[in-house]
């Protein structure tokens, strides 16, 4: 019998039909994301034009297990009639805790991460302040089970600290930023330099979720429905450029306090990445990594202590756990999303976890994120 508390460190919420068409700002109404039944049958999410997420996110939770050729991303089963109620309602969502075996829930949006996707920066801050005062409600509902993550636009990064500011005193637990901002706009530019320094005095941890880019050059909105699946196996990219700026523009050495997760894309990329960045800091040209650590600091000296990393079934990572770092992991189950460990989380934290010592999977599975996200 486990002797220590489970933290799902990435669990989403199914944002209710109603949010934004009952709580948006009346200059964006008529943008505001809304539910669009297709002619297919299924509902999708519509926002400024774009065809953003589907019902599917929150309808189809443990179809995987049982019937997984009826996974789909669109059809009659794909509507909010069939999304799992504990997606939007706070004492729903306990009961599936409760049935899962899981004591704590950190949950990001859905919705909301197809949002990063729009081009529009005021209309952004608007949509997520709208959601952020909405998560808060449904966290209230029981703080000592339900912590949000709040999401921040920083493409206004004096605007983005001020809601991490007040994210804060609402009681979320830490922050999301778009995993990738336009090129021209990249995390080892000075600019972001209050962002970090707020995260930092304020112990909230910011996340680089999944799915969640800014649009740039390169990086054009691409709808869920015709995405290719070379993009969906390969999301590492992203955070793993996005935690190289950080690391060699001195982010984590003028910030120790700093914590930066990657989030939903698991942990088997992260051994070649730091070999990777120590052999460039150490073996090539100094034009390539002019900063030079105090005390001889290493790039992955840097990964260990200021990056987390969010999982859900990578069982090579966990073979490679030393090399990562084991008080690096936080697992999570991604409940109510198709690919979530619901209903089956225990016996799939047992498998994955097998070789673990006990220490080792009270870290994994809830102490890492107990410590990283304050929940003491």
């Amino acid at each position: 019998m486990r002797n220590y508390k489970i933290i799902s460190a990435d669990d989403h919420i199914m944002e209710p039909s109603d949010l934004w068409a009952s709580r948006a700002e009346s200059k964006f109404k008529d943008r505001a994301p809304r539910v669009v039944r297709m002619d297919d049958g299924s509902d999708w999410w519509v926002t400024d034009g774009y065809k953003t997420m589907g019902a599917f996110a929150g309808a189809q939770a443990g179809v995987r297990f049982e019937e997984p050729e009826k996974l789909s991303v669109g059809g009659p089963e794909s509507t909010y009639e069939n999304v799992r109620p504990g997606g939007y309602i706070p004492e729903e969502h306990v009961k599936d805790m409760d049935t899962d075996g899981i004591d704590m829930s950190i949950m990001y949006p859905t919705v909301g991460l197809k949002l990063y996707s729009i081009p529009d920066s005021e209309f952004l801050t608007s949509m997520f302040a709208t959601y952020n005062d909405w998560v808060a409600e449904f966290c209230n509902a029981d703080l000592k089970r339900l912590r949000g993550i709040a999401m921040l636009n920083i493409d206004d990064v004096q605007a983005g600290v001020k809601e991490l500011e007040r994210c804060a005193k609402l009681g979320f637990c830490g922050a999301m930023i778009t995993v990738y901002p336009p090129e021209a706009r990249s995390y080892d530019l000075p600019e972001y330099e209050p962002l970090w320094s707020a995260a930092e005095d304020l112990r909230m941890p910011l996340s680089l979720h999944a799915g969640t880019n800014r649009p740039g050059p390169g990086q054009e909105f691409e709808a869920l429905d015709t995405v290719r699946p070379g993009f969906i196996c390969n999301t590492d990219f992203w955070p793993r450029v996005s935690i190289a700026h950080m690391i060699f523009s001195g982010v984590f050495e003028r910030h120790p306090g700093l914590q930066v997760g990657s989030v939903e894309m698991e942990l088997s990329w992260a051994p070649h990445f730091l070999d990777r960045i120590d052999y460039t800091h150490t073996q090539r040209s100094q034009e390539w990594s002019p900063h030079r650590f105090k005390e001889d600091m290493l790039p992955s000296d840097y990964f260990h202590r200021n990056v987390f990393l969010g999982f859900q079934e990578d069982a090579l990572g966990i073979q490679m756990r030393d090399i990562i770092g084991v008080d690096s992991l936080q697992w999570g189950s991604d409940y109510p999303h198709q690919e979530s460990t619901f209903p089956r989380s225990q016996e799939i934290i047992e498998e994955i976890l097998a070789d673990c010592t006990e220490e080792e999977k009270a870290k994994i599975v809830g102490g890492n994120a107990a410590r990283i996200y304050q929940l003491d």
